[in-house]
């Protein structure tokens, strides 16, 4: 079955090396000519890094960072735990290089530096119209394009909160990740591959101060210092190492595609469930994702038998996300101090909502 993968991060990635794995030529398209950095935590648990060695790539060769405990601020409150896993810090620049690299060896053909434009079926399959004028056809199409929407083939959702993301220098976090509420939102910080740290948030808009944070590295650093003593702490000598914010509007966490959607039409990665970035599991729930497709297509499955099995497989660990998530935002001290007061629970609920399953 001829399959066109539209992505080239993780989830799309996954897709194309399994496809062809499994003896299809699959062609993949990314809009980017070089991989760069995208409003992305990082973060890569222990299903994360087991899928990642499934796919020939060893975190700690690309220069990824060890990540074993985590720590909660908010206000004067904070906290801290063991992680129940070893985990890993790499920037996605790196790792969709690599991913890409991987999927080339695996003979997947790569078409890159093109942006597409539409895609739509035509009853026996789809065309995808690029921006170069180019029209690809195929029985199947995934759709790994993460929190970019491919036009004609929107997730049926509205709203959604903001993404920021910055590189800072000066920080030195060990071997820690850092959630820090602050207003609006909360943000994530963990260490960066050759020094610094990465600041990720999620906010949602409307909230005073978001168009300057989005604006201003300063602002961003300002909005999340006033969160919590632990920020202040941890952020003291902290310097943009970007001239800009990183932003990306519409994220619409807690999403999980239920719908069965058009015939041969897979939806992967962030096009299929969107988990509370809280919970970091977002690279390995790609990954799970576009894999879990790839089997179903070789398999002669259709799309419908796919959403459904990964609506399900997902559900337990979203809602756990997903009230975790909510609390960090409307209730940050009461999670800090049910962290504090009961480590056992917090690493519990770690490993419960690592969804990037096998």
């Amino acid at each position: 079955m001829s399959t066109l993968v539209l992505g080239g991060g993780p989830a799309g990635t996954a897709a194309a090396i399994a496809l062809a794995r499994a003896g299809a030529s699959p062609v993949l398209v990314e809009r980017a000519a070089v991989t760069a950095e995208k409003v992305c935590g990082e973060f890569l648990g222990a299903d994360a890094a087991a899928l990642l060695a499934g796919l020939g790539l060893d975190l700690a060769a690309l220069g990824a960072v060890s990540v074993r405990q985590a720590r909660f601020g908010a206000g004067r409150r904070s906290s801290a735990v063991m992680l129940p896993f070893q985990a890993w810090s790499l920037p996605r620049a790196t790792l969709d290089a690599a991913l890409l690299d991987r999927a080339a060896e695996a003979g997947v053909r790569l078409r890159r530096g093109v942006a597409a434009v539409a895609a739509d079926s035509d009853g026996d399959g789809w065309r995808l119209r690029l921006a170069d004028g180019a029209v690809l056809q195929a029985e199947t199409l995934v759709l790994a394009t993460g929190k970019h929407e491919l036009r004609g083939q929107a997730r049926l959702v509205s709203g959604g909160a903001i993404g920021l993301k910055l590189a800072l220098e000066g920080v030195d976090i060990g071997d820690a990740i850092a959630l820090l509420a602050c207003a609006g939102g909360y943000a994530g910080l963990q260490p960066r591959a050759g020094g610094g740290a990465n600041l990720c948030m999620a906010m949602q808009p409307g909230t005073p101060g978001l168009a300057a944070a989005a604006r201003e590295p300063a602002a961003l650093l300002a909005h999340v210092m006033a969160g919590s003593v632990l920020a202040r702490d941890l952020l003291a000598g902290a310097r943009p190492a970007w001239p800009r914010v990183m932003t990306v509007a519409g994220v619409p966490y807690g999403f999980v595609h239920r719908d069965a959607g058009p015939s041969g039409l897979f939806r992967v990665g962030d096009q299929a469930s969107v988990v509370p970035s809280l919970c970091g599991d977002g690279i390995a729930m790609a990954l799970a994702s576009g894999a879990r497709a790839a089997a179903v297509i070789a398999a002669g499955g259709g799309a419908a038998t796919h959403h459904h099995a990964w609506a399900r497989a997902v559900a337990p660990g979203m809602r756990l996300a997903g009230l975790a998530g909510g609390l960090m935002e409307r209730a940050p001290g009461v999670l800090v101090a049910a962290t504090g007061a009961a480590p056992g629970l917090a690493r519990w609920a770690a490993r419960r909502t690592r969804m990037g399953l096998d």
